[in-house]
């Protein structure tokens, strides 16, 4: 009897452990509306000139790969990857595709994705993200909390401006079909995508996967102060997510996130409005199957693209 006792003592511990825990949330989530004026942060002057480079680096008898690079906002110069595919039409739909944290725009994952859409008709644009790849200038440790949480920070909101320059670059080309522009966004890439999509509504299809909002549950103890509030408001996803609609959007999400929890991703597709879906994959944040959780991005893509 004893036994039994303890054993359902636990069980009633871990069942109030989640019900707090998403109580708190909850509670939490009820004060994420923008302190700050987040959507005019985000503004820019698109008559800063592009000065966009675009130099030819495969050409076979199905796509051109072409390295590319522009002058974004803040002085940065962006560097990136633009496929063409040869047998279809022009001007082509391009989709937008960005890797996650620490990872670049020819990491393996994304060369995946890269491939299934070039092979399906479309153009695939890929940048790396501030501070990455060709773009890596700084070896600080990235985190929005710790010493370095300030230029974590701007690693974001500077990609959010990249990825608008990157439409105005699309917006340029002849071959490119700026009415038909899609967004496929992976992890950090899901989670910047939410506000860059959020602010742009350029983007006609956006998707995110393994991503999600409330980031200020990374504060834990410190997540419903006002400092804490105001810190990440500029790139809290929570604060744009609803701007997306009427758009179609799409997230896919690991029920065994151990990087991006569920619950995070639940609360992001909760605030966002109708028409939306989430897929949920029984994976960790790291070995989601690649070939479905492209395949249903390609899917809603050839739906509403």
């Amino acid at each position: 009897m004893k036994s039994f006792n303890k054993k359902r003592i636990y069980w009633l511990s871990g069942i109030i452990a989640v019900l707090a825990l998403l109580a708190f949330a909850i509670f939490y989530a009820r004060g994420t509306s923008a302190a700050l004026p987040v959507n005019e942060y985000y503004a820019y002057d698109k008559a800063i000139p592009l000065k966009d480079s675009l130099n030819l680096l495969k050409d076979t008898t199905d796509f051109s790969l072409y390295h590319l690079s522009y002058n974004s906002v803040h002085h940065k110069r962006v560097t990136g990857l633009l496929s063409l595919p040869k047998n279809s039409s022009t001007p082509l739909p391009v989709v937008i595709l960005m890797h996650g944290l620490g990872d670049n725009k020819n990491v393996d994952y994304v060369s995946y994705g890269n491939d299934l859409f070039l092979k399906n008709g479309y153009a695939v644009l890929r940048i790396d993200f501030s501070e990455h790849g060709e773009r890596k200038n700084d070896v600080y440790d990235f985190s929005l909390t710790g010493n370095y949480k300030h230029w974590s920070r701007n690693i974001i909101s500077q990609t959010v401006f990249d990825l608008r320059r990157a439409i105005d670059f699309i917006e340029t080309r002849k071959e490119l079909d700026a009415q038909r522009i899609g967004y496929y966004g992976i992890s950090l890439g899901g989670i910047t995508g939410t506000i860059f999509c959020g602010i742009d509504n350029r983007i006609k299809v956006p998707i995110v996967a393994l991503a999600g909002g409330q980031l200020n549950l990374l504060y834990e103890k410190a997540a419903l102060t006002k400092e804490a509030k105001d810190f990440v408001s500029i790139i809290e996803p929570l604060n744009f997510v609803k701007q997306i609609a009427p758009r179609p959007f799409l997230m896919l999400n690991a029920k065994n996130d151990e990087i991006v929890p569920p619950l995070m991703s639940s609360l992001l597709f909760k605030a966002a409005q109708e028409p939306k879906e989430i897929i949920w994959y029984d994976a960790k944040h790291r070995d989601a199957p690649l070939d479905i959780i492209f395949g249903d991005g390609l899917n809603w893509f050839k739906k509403y693209l």
